[in-house]
């Protein structure tokens, strides 16, 4: 564990996904604006004046309809490309101010970055200055918090965002303990990372309320009671960092891909499109990691909540020789089992690939008796599929008929904005 002067700060967007379409739509700015989950089901992203409509987190979309009309919200499906884009130049911005070596990028729209090396630097004008150029160079509205540990940069972070007072930067490094306290005893514990919810209703039974209740708490007690992680975020909530920075993911186990359709399946050919297309997606994260797979579970299954039919839920194993990377491979061994999970009948609402029993790319000796020439020549075709891919985009070229247009399994988006930064999304002089 490092000293007590380890300093960290939290890096978050506003409203991440709106922030991202208000940039080419400035008409959108001091509208209520909304964006969509998968098919079009939840509000995932909410500007500050849809939340002063009363606009939920999570909420249906359809349980808002008529509010949305009524108050003229604009309303945009989840356009990912767009979203990944963004979150790319905002890291490449912060990276700017600091080291690549300092930072973690946590999610989409969250960076924590480590500070001890900073620390004779003005961290509030630090904050301020980059605060200033994310919105100067991509319009991108973000709160900054800084504390002596994540958890502590984490709950700073969202003391900036709740608080005008600290004009989105909140350094609890130059606060007073009465203040710190103080404020601490207004934040509810499910706000403090890594407790959430359910676990607030466990601490709240022990008449733990708040965060500085929680922070006063008994670390080796709580343990016991919960986990050693729980005594980690305690000795976090009091300036003793716990959770260093990570700078690269440990490997994944699995890899998932699956998806509800955007209108119910009854034919073998659409299914078949489906799970084509979601192993596509998979494999391209699988060579992202430099990874082989030697196992893939293929399933596709009904609605629980279907009282029409009963649910239906198959699934198949493959095992692959040699484990591989290569994705015509894959979905030749999928349209051999496509016939087991297929069932006249039956309404399918989902499907989706797992890829499993995965293991370094780099360093793999196959097996002795494997065809070399033949696993070479699979290698030189995925990387012409991935060349074609990144020089003119993930749409332009796909195993099968999986890519084209209006196909009726796919995802249902019927608010998508351009991507902006794809050459059909490019906008013209004059837009």
């Amino acid at each position: 564990m490092k000293p007590l002067k380890q300093i960290f700060a939290l890096i978050d967007i506003n409203n991440c996904y709106v922030s991202c379409e208000r940039l080419f739509q400035p008409h959108l700015n001091h509208r209520p604006v909304v964006v969509l989950s998968n098919n079009d089901g939840c509000v995932v992203s909410r500007s500050e004046e849809a939340k002063q409509l009363g606009i939920k987190m999570a909420v249906p979309f359809y349980q808002v309809q008529e509010l949305i009309q009524q108050h003229d919200v604009a309303v945009f499906s989840s356009n990912y490309a767009l979203y990944a884009e963004m979150s790319r130049r905002f890291n490449n911005t912060i990276q700017q101010f600091v080291s690549a070596k300092d930072i973690e990028i946590y999610s989409i729209d969250e960076t924590f970055i480590e500070l001890s090396s900073y620390s004779q630097t003005d961290l509030n004008e630090w904050a301020q200055e980059i605060k200033a150029t994310l919105w100067q160079w991509l319009a991108l509205p973000v709160c900054v918090g800084i504390g002596h540990s994540k958890t502590e940069a984490k709950l700073a972070n969202h003391l900036a965002k709740k608080n005008s007072y600290f004009n989105g930067v909140c350094n609890l490094l130059h606060m007073d303990l009465c203040s710190k306290e103080a404020l601490f005893q207004h934040i509810d514990v499910a706000e403090v990372w890594g407790v959430g919810r359910k676990l607030a209703k466990k601490l709240h039974a022990l008449k733990i309320h708040s965060v500085f209740d929680l922070a006063i708490s008994d670390p080796e007690q709580m343990q016991r009671k919960f986990s050693i992680l729980m005594k980690k975020t305690i000795l976090e909530l009091t300036g003793t960092p716990c959770i260093e920075l990570e700078q690269t993911r440990a490997s994944k186990h699995r890899i998932i891909s699956s998806r509800s359709f955007g209108q119910r399946v009854t034919d073998i050919h659409a299914l078949s499109e489906a799970l084509s297309d979601y192993l596509q997606s998979a494999v391209q994260r699988l060579r992202k990691e430099k990874s082989l797979c030697s196992c893939m579970i293929v399933f596709a299954q009904s609605s629980r909540f279907d009282q029409r039919q009963a649910f239906y839920n198959q699934s198949v194993t493959i095992a692959f020789n040699e484990p591989t990377d290569s994705a015509l491979i894959m979905n030749k061994a999928i349209m051999k089992h496509i016939s087991t999970l297929f069932q006249e009948g039956i309404v399918f609402k989902k499907c989706g690939v797992i890829l499993t029993g995965l293991e370094p790319k780099q360093g793999y000796i196959p097996d002795l008796l494997a065809d070399t020439h033949v696993i070479e020549k699979q290698e030189q075709l995925q990387q012409v599929l991935d060349s074609v891919k990144n020089k003119y985009g993930m749409q332009k070229l796909a195993i099968g008929a999986c890519k084209l247009q209006d196909r009726t399994w796919a995802m249902q988006r019927s608010h998508l904005s351009p991507n902006y930064f794809s050459w059909e999304g490019l906008l013209a002089l004059g837009d």
